[in-house]
C-alpha cells in the first residue's frame, strides 16, 4: 500500500470468535483504509480482506472485497462513479446517492461517515451496505450525531438499529457495545 500511515487499530468481536486489524493511510488525493477481518459466523470461518478507496472529503471512492467465507471464495468490487454505483461491474442505480460502502462484517467502515460528522450536530448518509453470505448489498440510511465525550449515537433506518459508539481522535470506533472493541 502506497501513502503515509496515518493511524492502525485493531478489534475484537464481543458477540462471536473473531477479529479485524486496519490501517489508514493518507494519499494525494484522499484516504485509502485496509484491513484483515478474521472470524466465525453462523456459515464457519471467514478470512476477508478489504481495500477502501475516500476522496478528500471522506466520501467512499471504491471497497474490494476478498477472501473465503463459510469454505465459499469471496471476490466484490463496488465503484462509485459520475453514473452512479458499479457491484463487480454491474450498474446499481438501487444505491444511487450513496456516499459510502458499510462491510457488515467490520466497524473500520464506520470511519467514512464519522470523519464528516459535524464537532456538533448529525449527519444523515446513505450507504452501500454489503452482507455475507451473498454478498449481498442493498442500500442502509444511516445517522450519525455527535454527543459529548466523545460518544456519536448511530442508527440504521431499515434495520432500525441504534447504539452509542465511542470514537478515538481518528474517526475509528473504539467500543461498538455488543458486537466490537478495540484491543489495543
Amino acid at each position: 500500500m502506497s501513502g503515509e500511515t496515518i493511524a492502525t487499530t485493531q478489534w475484537r468481536a464481543l458477540d462471536r470468535d473473531g477479529e479485524d486489524k486496519c490501517r489508514l493511510a493518507r494519499l494525494d488525493q484522499g484516504w485509502m483504509l485496509v484491513g484483515h477481518a478474521r472470524f466465525r459466523d453462523g456459515n464457519g470461518w471467514a478470512a476477508l480482506d478489504y481495500v477502501i478507496r475516500v476522496d478528500a472529503d471522506w466520501c467512499t471512492t471504491s471497497a474490494d472485497v476478498t477472501g473465503e467465507h463459510g469454505g465459499d471464495p469471496v471476490a466484490v468490487r463496488l465503484v462509485r462513479g459520475r453514473d452512479g454505483w458499479t457491484v463487480n461491474d454491474a450498474p446499481r442505480p438501487d444505491l444511487r446517492g450513496a456516499e459510502d460502502v458499510d462491510l457488515a462484517f467490520t466497524p473500520a467502515t464506520n470511519l467514512m461517515p464519522l470523519n464528516r460528522v459535524p464537532e456538533v450536530g448529525r449527519l444523515d448518509t446513505t450507504a452501500a451496505w454489503v452482507r455475507f453470505p451473498g454478498p449481498l448489498v442493498s442500500p442502509l440510511t444511516q445517522s450519525y450525531t455527535r454527543e459529548r465525550g466523545g460518544m456519536v449515537r448511530y442508527s440504521a433506518e431499515e434495520t432500525a438499529f441504534e447504539t452509542q459508539l465511542a470514537v478515538d481522535r481518528h474517526g475509528f470506533v473504539t467500543t461498538y457495545p455488543g458486537l466490537w472493541e478495540t484491543s489495543e
